[in-house]
């Protein structure tokens, strides 16, 4: 049996014709109802008269061209309205002649060109209309001016649905726009993230390296780590490949985690002391991952800027947040400053999660420290 969500979804991806025909359909039928014929809108008065083949004529073209309002809605108007001024002219006053309002809220909501022209020329028809009912009707000019202001009242109605709808449009595209920075931005960092750390510890190895032609044993050591930098790029290079599928949730790479980043800073010839104090929440969200970033960013400062100088790292798990402190003792031989956009990424990651975040200057060192909510209750 068909559930309600897929018969809407089905009538929703049939043609915008066939979805508008049945009010047209609605109106031609209850046009022709015994109880209904000539109790439809009277203007001018024009005294009454029973159907005739004419009448069929103009309640059709009052009714069906209803099924093109949004597709052509100047077209739809057109129609509806000739019909409308025979009806009124004739005496009809069919109920389909309520279909004009229809069409006028149409074509002030979907017409896309020409709108002023439009509501210009339907006002100058309608005046045509106005003078030829003064002349074979009775009712005052007043009662022909009132109806004309709901006429602009029903294509203002018209227009400001328009508006509405290009405003939300407008918001979609923003909120679209928005959403792909924030998607490209996120991508960046984790590229920063992973590439910086693991090419720094490479280049920093394969610097050790020259200086060890003449002991072959600690060579050897150093192309092994080097490959298994290597290797751990890769590995992280494909956890960010994942991450960027729907779905996928944000988590620290599984492999060695932050005693994997300790042991390759360590390879690299950066004496890391590490401290990681309480177990890991269950349920820490991308804290995890944040905390893990922190960590790398900050041993990747240290092997870039103070390399062969004593950091320790200290990692603190706790059912609400996780701190962490990377701190280098001592100048060590520094390279050239970098571009900054770790560290910029690092206080986005840790703001977004409504947490801390500081890097500087630690007396003749240089610390960078993080407390990130975990969002587990107290």
């Amino acid at each position: 049996m068909i559930d309600q969500r897929t018969a809407v979804a089905r009538w929703r991806r049939l043609d915008v014709v066939v979805r508008d025909l049945p009010l047209g359909l609605l109106f031609l039928a209850s046009s022709f109802l015994p109880v209904l014929q000539s109790h439809g809108t009277q203007l001018g008065g024009v005294p009454s008269r029973p159907f005739d083949a004419l009448a069929v004529v103009v309640v059709v073209l009052e009714s069906l061209p209803l099924a093109v309002r949004r597709r052509w809605p100047a077209v739809c108007l057109t129609l509806v309205a000739l019909g409308f001024a025979v009806d009124q002219l004739r005496g009809y006053h069919s109920v389909a002649g309520t279909a004009l309002g229809f069409a006028l809220v149409s074509a002030g909501a979907h017409l896309e060109r020409r709108r002023g022209l439009t509501a210009v020329l339907f006002s100058v028809a309608y005046v045509g209309l106005a003078i030829a009912l003064a002349h074979v009707g009775s009712e005052p000019p007043s009662e022909l001016v009132t109806f004309y202001l709901l006429l602009v009242f029903a294509w203002g109605i018209g227009a400001w649905l328009r508006t509405t709808r290009a405003a939300e449009a407008a918001h979609r595209r923003r909120v679209a726009e928005d959403t792909r920075a924030a998607e490209r931005a996120t991508i960046a960092r984790e590229l920063h993230d992973v590439v910086t750390h693991h090419v720094t510890a490479m280049v920093v190895q394969a610097e050790a390296g020259r200086y060890l032609t003449a002991a072959p044993d600690r060579l050897d050591q150093t192309l092994t780590a080097i490959t298994d930098t290597g290797r751990r790029a890769i590995t992280d290079l494909r956890h960010l490949l994942d991450l960027l599928n729907p779905g996928h949730e944000a988590e620290a790479p599984a492999d060695g985690g932050l005693l994997a980043l300790v042991e390759q800073a360590r390879q690299a010839g950066q004496p890391v002391e590490f401290t990681e104090e309480g177990p890991p929440a269950e349920s820490a969200g991308s804290a995890d991952l944040v905390a893990y970033r922190v960590v790398q960013e900050g041993l990747t400062n240290a092997l870039k800027h103070a390399r062969g100088s004593h950091t320790s790292v200290e990692v603190r798990h706790g059912d609400r947040e996780i701190t962490v402190a990377v701190r280098t003792a001592g100048s060590g031989s520094v390279s050239p400053g970098g571009s900054g956009r770790g560290l910029t990424g690092l206080r986005e990651r840790v703001g977004v999660l409504g947490g801390d975040f500081s890097a500087g200057r630690d007396g003749a060192g240089f610390a960078v420290c993080a407390r990130i909510p975990t969002g587990n209750p107290s």
